[in-house]
């Protein structure tokens, strides 16, 4: 059993890269192939043992709230039309009732603002946080992995993956002490490091699982990279009490964050489904022969 049951996940973001589509559709709403960016997250949260789910939101997010509850009218049509595909996709996007809480972050101040937020909720236990933008397709799910090499640590742990050291100025990065296997032992982290300064190439990707103390931590912090109180500051300095580690975890992740990483999770799981992987690559190759046609031109 998971001692893991509760997960946050921030999703108050503006999503900004994607404007205009997100003008009136949260960021986390946005489909890769059929399902939205929220979906994969929260499925990889269920398959780690999660029965508690914290959304924190911001007011033009009620979206994600309608996505994971009940659509009796919409389940009705499609049990009398038979559809029983499509029925249950719907019915497997729905969060047990009472499993479910939304706050309201009014006052965006960075992520782990974001975090400070589930305080109350969490209480005493561990937590994850899952970063909707991080896509992650891995054996069992990124979460489920990160939990069973918890359970050995304790402490504070990230996922982690090796970058080119010129990329690490856009991630936190892990200050690592000592390898044994997949977990990297870590006196710290920096929060996007000019690749001169970086401590490693081990950066920090959306997935986190916290020792409650980071809530002391991030009530006391002042404002990082960015004017923002970030979770990765508040991880760093609990390296003085707790065991902070990363995990590399096993599979690939998907930057949903930029227009870049979207198009191509959305290529990955299409190649990744065998309905879809046949007339996915007859489209790519007509459209690369019709890019090669018009570059030779």
């Amino acid at each position: 059993m998971s001692h893991v049951k509760i997960a946050v996940f921030p999703v108050a973001g503006l999503g900004t890269r994607f404007l205009p589509a997100t003008k009136s559709i949260p960021k986390e709403m946005l489909p890769v192939v059929d399902r939205p960016l929220i979906e994969y997250a929260v499925e990889e949260a269920r398959a780690a043992g999660i029965e508690e789910f914290v959304f924190v939101t911001s007011a033009s997010k009620r979206a994600i709230e309608d996505h994971f509850g009940a659509a009796p009218e919409l389940e009705r049509q499609l049990r009398t039309a038979r559809k029983t595909a499509a029925l249950d996709a719907v019915s497997r996007s729905r969060l047990p009732e009472g499993s479910s809480t939304f706050l309201r972050q009014d006052n965006p101040r960075g992520l782990g603002h974001a975090v400070s937020l589930a305080a109350r909720l969490v209480g005493d236990r561990p937590f994850a946080v899952l970063l909707p933008d991080d896509v992650i397709d891995a054996p069992g799910g990124c979460l489920r992995q990160m939990v069973a090499a918890h359970a050995e640590t304790g402490g504070h742990m990230v996922a982690t993956m090796t970058v080119d050291r010129e990329a690490t100025r856009a991630y936190g990065v892990l200050d690592v002490t000592e390898r044994a296997g997949r977990i990297f032992h870590a006196r710290g982290l920096v929060e996007k490091p000019a690749p001169e300064a970086a401590p490693s190439r081990e950066a920090v990707v959306g997935r986190y699982i916290l020792d409650p103390a980071i809530f002391r931590r991030l009530a006391t912090l002042r404002p990082g990279a960015g004017g923002e109180i970030q979770l990765t500051d508040a991880i760093s300095a609990d390296c003085e009490n707790l065991p902070v580690s990363g995990f590399g975890f096993d599979g690939a992740r998907y930057d949903c964050g930029s227009v870049a990483g979207y198009l191509e999770a959305n290529l990955a799981f299409a190649l990744s489904r065998p309905e879809l992987t046949g007339g996915t690559l007859d489209m790519m190759a007509r459209h690369l022969a019709r890019h090669q046609t018009r570059g030779a031109a």
